[in-house]
């Protein structure tokens, strides 16, 4: 797991909880930053996902050669 990884869960829960608040209080602004902040989270996540993969890719040829 990269930082990139764990970066963009926390940002997706934070995300997550501000969605929610917003929905309990009935802010339509605070639940738009949520889901913004929400699909970054995932969006970062997704990059560190990347990220890993190449990293295994290229142990994977390392260990070949």
């Amino acid at each position: 797991m990269n930082k990139d990884q764990v970066k963009g869960v926390i940002k997706e829960a934070e995300g997550k909880v501000q969605q929610k608040t917003g929905k309990l209080l009935g802010s339509t602004d605070q639940q738009a930053k949520g889901l913004a902040k929400k699909v970054q989270g995932k969006a970062q996540k997704k990059v560190g996902d990347a990220k890993e993969a190449l990293k295994d890719a290229r142990s994977k040829l390392r260990s070949k050669s």
